[in-house]
């Protein structure tokens, strides 16, 4: 999804669809690919995402002398910022191409959305490269940044791009000289283009990125979205045991009955730390598990044999007590 091509055909395609009342049943095959694939979860965070994006682009859609408000997710591991992000991606594509259809035989369709990983140990030069490989800019070792950058922000501004997204921003320390540069890259970016910008990464906040005078101007043109593991209870309402519900009513498995993994939502919730991530993994198994073996419904005693992610196996080891 890093190129326009790959990233217009996550976006146009249809996303999983769950069984459907009165639907033919679908062959084994079709069903594990589905729970291969599965649906996106909408989280609290991603109906967040959806509200503060749509928001800041209103806001900064005639800003003209300085850079536009931007967005910052962040969280532990796992906790489904990579989803949230690619999911409001994917929705403000949508909206865009229906209020805008390209003309009959246009050549040069806009690209409203662009999603660019930062890579490792990221230079100003390697990271506008990923800017220019998006849109399939040209580039040769001989050209400078300077020269790669001028190129972006005038194909990016031709093909109509409002929505920036950038995942991985961890990767980034500005106390270093080359982490100092890329940071600058994206102020700069954000100063030219027209468009707004969502920064992805983990724990962003406890990263040098909000620290000395770069960061400072960070923080102070980003509204900082937590993308977190889900408490079990939030006042009245039980935010995990919801997210469960959902996931549940999306399988698809012939013997399943209805109500079986809400009721071990504290068990759930201990196995995964509350992250969303960990969770749709292990019931995602369990469920590829029960298609195998024929059960077709996940139990407790099948999820305990399904080794989940090292981060949430180590969170859900017992403590052994020293002598």
């Amino acid at each position: 999804m890093t190129t326009w091509q790959g990233w217009q055909r996550f976006a146009t395609t249809d996303p999983p669809a769950p069984p459907q009342p009165g639907d033919p049943p679908r062959s084994r095959e079709e069903r594990l690919a589905y729970h291969s694939a599965f649906v996106t979860i909408r989280t609290p965070a991603i109906s967040q995402l959806a509200t503060q994006v749509r928001t800041l682009m209103i806001l900064g859609r005639h800003q003209q002398t300085t850079a536009r408000p931007s967005l910052i997710v962040t969280g532990p591991a796992a906790a489904g910022k990579t989803t949230a992000l690619l999911n409001v991606g994917r929705t403000c594509h949508l909206a865009h191409t229906r209020k805008n259809p390209p003309p009959p035989g246009s050549a040069h369709p806009t690209a409203p959305v662009a999603y660019v990983l930062v890579p490792p140990g990221a230079t100003a030069k390697t990271l506008i490269t990923e800017f220019a490989r998006y849109l399939g800019i040209p580039t040769t070792t001989r050209m400078t940044q300077t020269q790669i950058t001028d190129a972006v922000c005038h194909t990016y501004t031709a093909a109509g791009v409002q929505l920036v997204l950038i995942d991985e921003i961890h990767r980034l320390n500005p106390r270093t000289t080359t982490g100092a540069q890329t940071a600058d890259l994206l102020k700069d970016l954000s100063e030219r283009l027209p468009a707004t910008f969502v920064y992805a990464g983990i724990n962003v906040t406890d990263t040098p990125l909000f620290s000395g005078t770069r960061g400072a101007q960070l923080a102070g043109r980003a509204t900082l979205i937590t993308c977190g593991p889900l408490p079990a209870h939030h006042g009245t309402r039980q935010p995990f045991r919801d997210v469960i519900t959902d996931i549940e009513n999306n399988l698809d498995l012939h013997q399943h009955k209805p109500g079986t993994l809400p009721r071990h939502t504290t068990y759930l919730h201990q196995r995964t730390a509350g992250r969303i991530g960990s969770l749709t993994r292990l019931i995602r198994q369990a469920a590829i598990t029960a298609i195998h073996d024929g059960t077709e419904r996940i139990t407790k005693t099948a999820l305990d044999t399904i080794r989940l992610d090292h981060l949430a196996e180590t969170h859900h080891r017992p403590r052994t007590r020293s002598r």
